[in-house]
């Protein structure tokens, strides 16, 4: 072996890890074969030869460096193999100044927009916006959660993850909802599948709570001028089965025919995680849905994910072309059939052990989809002017 870092020496002057926090050297030799070690940027680089198909190389070494603190890859560098081990750290390092800013304007994003469902005017008056609060609560609680829900479990799981990122946009709502950030590879079909439902689960519990609680909260009523003005224009939400199923279950209105009346807006913030619910359950590349049938059905779940892009755009037509009803309405089938095209091209995330999974699980995951099928509407939003 030539050109090998001794340990505590560094040839870049980068970095504090040595040789010895790797794996031992002939473990390492079980599988491929190093005629050369550096240390690049913090990370130890062996460069050698597979000894066998690149994949079976990555699951007899992964555990070995992941015990050491590492996540290991094995590429293609300057044209020679290279088996990088970079140093994995698990929670918050320092504080989370992007994670915070953005959290921070995204209550006021969604303060603004929450006080025109309130039938406020944020425009003449933008104090007015603090009314909003229980709309920004609502909306950010169950976004939140869902969001920590795949944090804890990345957790649980020793899978390095951020903090959730909140996305502020003047929209409808306010805000495009919030991700997380996964670095390295998932160890198993275990924990792909525990994070990936976790999110969806605990935001979908939450989203029940506020459903409850706004279903409970006064109605909001409509200025009889903007009911009788020919320029207004009306917001028309379609309502999923599970929330009609619960407002028939606590016997409350959602007041669909009324125009001069309308739900509180606690309800628009459980609204939205119920959409949020069924769109992350698509099951295509590594939203939550792509990350659950890759854990339940292995390389099958490429196939289904193919197929979801043109159901999506076919669901679309059917609207336009059968329905009759606008462009405008069934574009946001039409956005996330080109979405969802791109993610299943960029493919699922990949195990490393890919063994199958239990029962328990894989009934957990056929129970979640059809939760998710509960959260669907065929027509989320329609503006009528």
């Amino acid at each position: 072996m030539d050109d090998v870092d001794r340990p505590g020496f560094d040839t870049a002057g980068r970095g504090t890890h040595s040789l010895e926090d790797g794996p031992p050297i002939d473990r390492i030799e079980s599988v491929f074969a190093v005629y050369e070690v550096r240390r690049e940027d913090g990370q130890l680089v062996y460069y050698g030869d597979p000894l066998a198909h690149p994949e079976r190389v990555m699951r007899e070494l992964w555990p070995a460096f992941r015990e050491r603190g590492y996540d290991a890859t094995l590429e293609r560098r300057h044209g020679e193999y290279a088996l990088v081990a970079e140093p994995t750290t698990l929670g918050v390092d320092g504080i989370p100044w992007t994670n915070i800013v953005l959290l921070l304007l995204t209550v006021c994003s969604t303060l603004f927009a929450g006080s025109f469902w309130y039938q406020l005017d944020p425009v003449a008056d933008p104090t007015v916006i603090w009314q909003a609060w229980p709309f920004t609560a609502a909306i950010l609680g169950v976004l939140g959660i869902h969001e920590m829900g795949h944090y804890v479990m990345s957790r649980y799981h020793q899978v390095n993850a951020s903090l959730p990122y909140f996305i502020p946009v003047p929209t409808l709502i306010g805000t495009m909802g919030a991700v997380i950030t996964l670095k390295g590879r998932m160890p198993d079909r275990k924990a792909l599948f525990d994070i990936g439902v976790a999110g969806p689960l605990a935001g979908l519990i939450a989203t029940l709570v506020v459903t409850v609680i706004g279903l409970h909260l006064p109605p909001v009523t409509v200025p009889e001028a903007v009911v009788q003005d020919p320029n207004s224009i009306r917001i028309e939400l379609g309502y999923p089965p599970l929330l009609e199923l619960l407002a028939a279950g606590f016997d409350q209105p959602l007041y669909r025919n009324d125009p001069a009346t309308g739900v509180n807006p606690v309800v628009i913030g459980a609204w939205v995680g119920m959409f949020v619910t069924f769109l992350n359950l698509i099951p295509v590349g590594q939203l939550d849905g792509g990350h659950i049938l890759r854990a339940m059905a292995g390389e099958f779940q490429e196939t289904i994910a193919a197929l979801v892009p043109g159901v999506l755009f076919a669901l679309a037509a059917y609207l336009y072309y059968v329905d009759g009803y606008s462009v405008n309405t069934v574009f946001v089938w039409i956005l996330w059939g080109l979405l969802t095209a791109f993610l299943a091209s960029k493919g699922p995330a990949t195990p490393v052990q890919d063994e199958r999974l239990g029962r328990g699980r894989f009934v957990l995951g056929t129970v979640t989809f059809g939760l998710g099928l509960l959260c669907f509407m065929p027509v989320p939003v329609m503006i009528i002017g």
